[in-house]
C-alpha cells in the first residue's frame, strides 16, 4: 500500500512536468474569406497537427476520455457559430479500455460563423480556444486549453460568399449523456464503469482513520443487542446498512446543492461537524470504559416496536447517521472528486454515484452487524468480549483526539500541538496495554487471573506501539502516522531537507507566489491542501521530504493553497481550483509558469 501511494504521488509531480515539456499538437487557424460584409457568413479552418503516435479526441467521444471542445472567445461581432468534424477513427484505447473517436496526424474542424447585422467595419480578431487531451499508446498528457487567434476585415462593400461544408463533415453535437434514452453502448459502459468506481472508493474509504474506527463501535453497538433469532439479526444488519447508504447519500447530495461540489470537502473540515463526532466519540469511549451505559429511552423503544425490533430502528439509524458524519470528515476528496465529475455530466449521476459510494462503505458494515449477534452466542464467550470492550474503549478515546485535531487546526488556535496530541496517545494506547497485563484493574480482568498468551503478546504490541511514539513528540517522522498527527512546527514543510528557498512554503499567497516567480525566472509549485486532510499530512511528512523529490524542488517557488477552511482565502482558493482544473479533490498539485500557464 505504501509503495503504491509513493508510486502515485510521483507520478504525479512526474506528469505534471511531462505535460509542461510535451506539446506534441499544433494549432493553427485561418478565415476564408478574409473580406465580408456584415451580416455574413464565414468559415474557419481550425487545424490540429500532431506529433507522429499522438492522437487527440473527437468532439463527440463518449468518457473517459476528454473530449475536444471549441469554444469562441466573446466577440460582439459573432451572432452565432456551428462546429464540424470530419468522421474519427473509432478504436479500442489502451489507455482507458474502452472505445473511443480519435484523429492522428493531422484534423482540420470546421466553424461556420454567423456575423451579426450590425458588425462595425473594420479588422477583426476570431479567436478560437480549444480544449484537449493528447494521448499516444502509453501515457495521456493533462488536458489543455489553448487559445488560436486570425483575422477578418468586415466591409460594407465586400461581396457575400457562399460557405459550403465538404463532403464527410458532420456538425459536432456533445457527447452522449449516459442518463438519455438514446444513450449509446459506450455511454451505458461508461456509466457502469463510473458506478463500479463509486463503489470501490467506498471500500478503499474503509481503510481511512475516519471510518475505521466505527468497526469496533458497531461491533460493539450489536454486542449491546438482546439475542435474537437469526432472521431478526439479517434485518437489524440489513436496516444498518440501508440506514448507512440513505443517509450518506442524503447528506452527499444536501451538501452538494448548498455549498457545490467542495461542500463534502467544507462539511470533512467543518470544526462543528468534527467537534460532533469527537464528543460522539467521547461518550461512546467513556461507555465502553464502563463509566455509563448508552440506551435509548424505554418510551423511545415502546412507539417504534411496531416498526422494529424493540426500539431497533431509532438506534440503527442513529448509528447510521453518526456513522455518515464520521466518514464525511475523512472521505471528503473521494466524494468531492465523485461529486464534481457526476454534477458535469447532469442526470442522475450525483445520485447514483453517491449511491454506489455508500453501498461500498456499507457493505463490509453489513457483515460486521452480522457477526456480533453470532459471536454472543458462543458457549465459550467468557470475560474476553469484557476485555475487547475496554481495549476499544481506550482505542476509540485516542481516535477522538484526531477529530479533535481537526478542529484545532482548522480554527488555527494551536493549542492541540503535536505534542499534546502524541502524548494523548502515548497515554492511551500505554494504558491499554497495561490493562491487558493485569497492571491497570478494570472490568474484565481479575486480580488472580493469569496472563494467557494472546492477552501478553497484544499487550507487548500495544506498549511498543505507544513507546514508539515518543520521538515523534520531539520531532522525529513517524511515516504512515503523521497523516494523522499535527505537523510539527518548524520553518516549513520541507524542515530538515533540501528544497526551494530552503523549504519555505508561501501560504495563501497566490498572485505573490507568481509575482516572485516572475522576479526569479522560476516556476510554482502549487499544492492545493487543506488543515484537516489526511492525505495531505502524509505528503508533507513522506513523500516532499524524500531527497529526491526534494531536489528536484529547489527549482521551484513553493505555494500552499488551503481549501478547506472557512475564511475568504479558502473559498477564493477553491474557486480557483474548481475553474482552472475542474476538480475539488486535496491534495491536489499544480505546476504554473509566471504568466499562470
Amino acid at each position: 500500500m505504501r509503495r503504491t501511494r509513493v508510486f502515485a504521488a510521483a507520478l504525479l509531480l512526474a506528469s505534471a512536468c511531462l505535460a509542461q515539456r510535451l506539446n506534441p499538437v499544433k494549432w493553427s487557424l485561418a478565415v476564408e474569406p478574409a473580406t465580408v460584409p456584415p451580416g455574413s457568413r464565414v468559415l474557419a479552418r481550425l487545424t490540429a497537427t500532431m506529433d507522429p503516435g499522438w492522437h487527440l479526441y473527437s468532439l463527440t467521444t463518449p468518457r473517459p476520455p476528454i473530449a475536444t471542445t471549441l469554444q469562441l472567445a466573446p466577440q460582439p461581432a459573432i451572432q452565432s457559430f456551428k462546429v464540424y468534424q470530419p468522421r474519427p477513427a473509432r478504436k479500442l484505447d489502451p489507455n482507458f479500455k474502452t472505445e473511443t473517436e480519435t484523429f492522428e496526424k493531422e484534423v482540420t474542424f470546421l466553424l461556420e460563423i454567423q456575423l451579426a447585422t450590425d458588425a462595425p467595419a473594420g479588422v477583426i480578431d476570431l479567436t478560437v480556444q480549444p480544449r484537449f487531451q493528447a494521448c499516444d499508446d502509453r501515457q495521456c498528457l493533462p488536458p489543455r486549453r489553448v487559445s488560436v487567434t486570425s483575422s477578418l476585415t468586415v466591409d460594407p462593400a465586400a461581396r457575400a460568399a457562399a460557405v459550403v461544408i465538404p463532403a464527410g463533415y458532420s456538425e459536432a453535437a456533445p457527447p452522449p449523456s449516459s442518463s438519455s434514452p438514446t444513450s449509446s453502448t459506450p455511454s451505458s459502459q461508461g456509466l457502469v464503469v463510473f458506478l463500479v468506481v463509486a463503489f470501490g472508493f467506498g471500500l478503499a474509504a474503509i481503510f481511512t482513520p475516519c471510518v475505521f474506527p466505527m468497526i469496533p463501535i458497531t461491533v460493539s453497538f450489536f454486542l449491546n443487542k438482546p439475542a435474537a433469532s437469526r432472521g431478526r439479526t439479517v434485518g437489524e444488519a440489513v436496516l444498518f446498512s440501508a440506514g448507512i447508504v440513505i443517509l450518506f447519500t442524503a447528506l452527499g447530495l444536501i451538501a452538494t446543492a448548498a455549498l457545490g461540489p467542495f461542500g463534502v470537502v467544507q462539511l470533512g473540515s467543518n470544526p462543528w461537524v468534527n467537534g460532533f463526532i469527537a464528543l460522539v466519540f467521547f461518550a461512546f469511549g467513556l461507555s465502553l470504559l464502563g463509566a455509563f451505559e448508552i440506551t435509548i429511552p424505554s418510551s423511545v423503544l415502546t412507539r417504534l416496536d411496531r416498526a422494529s425490533q424493540g426500539g431497533g430502528v431509532f438506534g440503527t439509524l442513529l448509528m447510521g447517521l453518526t456513522f455518515s458524519l464520521t466518514a464525511f470528515a475523512c472521505v471528503g476528496p473521494f466524494v468531492g472528486t465523485l461529486l464534481a465529475a457526476s454534477v458535469q455530466q447532469g442526470g442522475p449521476r450525483p445520485a447514483l454515484g453517491m449511491a454506489a459510494f455508500a453501498g461500498g462503505l456499507a457493505s463490509p458494515f453489513f457483515f460486521l452487524a452480522l457477526f456480533p449477534a453470532w459471536l454472543k452466542r458462543m458457549p465459550r464467550s467468557g470475560g474476553w468480549l469484557e476485555r475487547v470492550k475496554v481495549v476499544m474503549g481506550f482505542l476509540i478515546l485516542a481516535a477522538m483526539f484526531k477529530y479533535l485535531s481537526a478542529v484545532d487546526q482548522v480554527l488555527q488556535w494551536n493549542v492541540l500541538t503535536r505534542e499534546r496530541f502524541l502524548a494523548a496517545w502515548i497515554v492511551l494506547i500505554a494504558m491499554a496495554g497495561l490493562y491487558l497485563l493485569g497492571l491497570l484493574r478494570l472490568a474484565g480482568v481479575k486480580p488472580d487471573e493469569p496472563v494467557g498468551l494472546v492477552r501478553l503478546l497484544i499487550g507487548a504490541l500495544l506498549l511498543v506501539f505507544a513507546i514508539s511514539l515518543v520521538p515523534g513528540m520531539f520531532g522525529a517522522r513517524l511515516g504512515e502516522l503523521d497523516a494523522f498527527v499535527p505537523a510539527a512546527q518548524g520553518p516549513g514543510l520541507l524542515s530538515g531537507a533540501a528544497g526551494g528557498d530552503g523549504g519555505q512554503w508561501m501560504k495563501n499567497q497566490y498572485r505573490e507566489a507568481l509575482a516572485k516567480a516572475r522576479e526569479e525566472g522560476r516556476a510554482v509549485l502549487v499544492s492545493f491542501t487543506g488543515y484537516a486532510c489526511t492525505n495531505c499530512h502524509w505528503m508533507k511528512a513522506n513523500m516532499f521530504t524524500r531527497p529526491e523529490i526534494a531536489a528536484a524542488m529547489k527549482d521551484f517557488v513553493l505555494l500552499e493553497l488551503y481549501t478547506d477552511g472557512a475564511d475568504a482565502a479558502s473559498e477564493e482558493n477553491q474557486k480557483l481550483q474548481e475553474s482552472r482544473f475542474q476538480t475539488v479533490a486535496i491534495p491536489y498539485y499544480a505546476i504554473l509558469s509566471a504568466d499562470e500557464k
